[in-house]
């Protein structure tokens, strides 16, 4: 249970963080550092644990905190919106009624139904039931081919899965062995849909070799149609695997997807989701 206690505590440690300074100006480097994880791992967590994105996170709750500002004190509006982040009253105004589906002006009046976004309490629920296969290998250095495009951590959910089709409907001498994911900046990643590189072969038009660095890696069996099957196991990963790891620790701002060829029923299709790991 310590394990899982110290972890819960960091990861609270960073929402505590984000409620203290959400007049200020957020940094994700400064937020995973409260967590002791990287921006591409605790983006990654974040999102599987809370369901939403840091930055829809961040949003909710100054949103909540505006309306109660200008709901119960005589604050101008332009004020309010340059304490909360936005540099223009239009457009503080139109998220703010994206949010509460009213203008700035409304929620003064008397009576206004506002939407309200709690602080996030992070905890862990224990139950039994549920099965996840994994085994730690290790790797050497290998070398994929394949196409990159940049993703916002923001939109990456809804994005990817347009590049993949994309891609599928021609792939352009790719396969789609792998997806590969590799932190840019805290903010924005590249995504790879990728094979394996054969040197003795042509690198199609518009890919290029990325290597992927050897180590040991913890490799998470999928089956099942997808996504449904990897995004299930991707969030076992990170609300149930990760908290109780011992004797080891994420490793790398990278990680991958590897897809088998499909199998005749979509429900007996594998895939494995693998994040590189180091010993403590």
């Amino acid at each position: 249970m310590t394990v899982i206690k110290d972890w819960i505590e960091g990861f609270q440690a960073s929402v505590n963080y984000i409620e203290q300074n959400l007049s200020e100006e957020l940094n994700i480097g400064d937020i995973a550092e409260k967590a002791a994880l990287s921006p591409f791992y605790y983006q990654r967590i974040f999102g599987a644990l809370c369901g939403m994105t840091v930055g829809e996170y961040i949003r909710a709750r100054r949103m909540t905190l505006a309306a109660q500002e200008i709901s119960c004190s005589d604050n101008r509006v332009i004020d309010v919106a340059m304490k909360y982040g936005y540099d223009s009253p239009d457009s503080f105004a139109k998220a703010f009624q994206r949010f509460h589906g009213i203008t700035p002006t409304q929620a003064r009046e008397a009576g206004a139904n506002l939407r309200s976004f709690a602080p996030l309490h992070i905890k862990v629920t224990l139950e039994g039931g549920n099965m996840l296969d994994y085994k730690i290998v290790e790797k050497a250095p290998f070398t994929v081919v394949g196409v990159k495009k940049r993703f916002s951590a923001e939109t990456s959910y809804k994005e990817i899965p347009k590049f993949w089709e994309e891609w599928m409907s021609d792939m352009k001498g790719l396969k789609g062995m792998f997806g590969v994911c590799s932190d840019m900046d805290g903010k924005n990643f590249d995504y790879r849909i990728a094979d394996l590189y054969q040197p003795w072969e042509d690198i199609p038009s518009g890919c290029e070799t990325y290597q992927i660095p050897g180590g040991l890696w913890a490799l998470f069996r999928c089956k099942g149609t997808l996504p449904d099957s990897m995004q299930k196991v991707n969030t076992q990963i990170w609300s149930e695997w990760l908290p109780a790891l011992h004797g080891y620790t994420l490793a790398g701002n990278y990680s991958l997807e590897f897809y088998l060829p499909p199998a005749e029923e979509p429900a007996d299709t594998v895939s494995y989701i693998c994040i590189p790991l180091k010993k403590l």
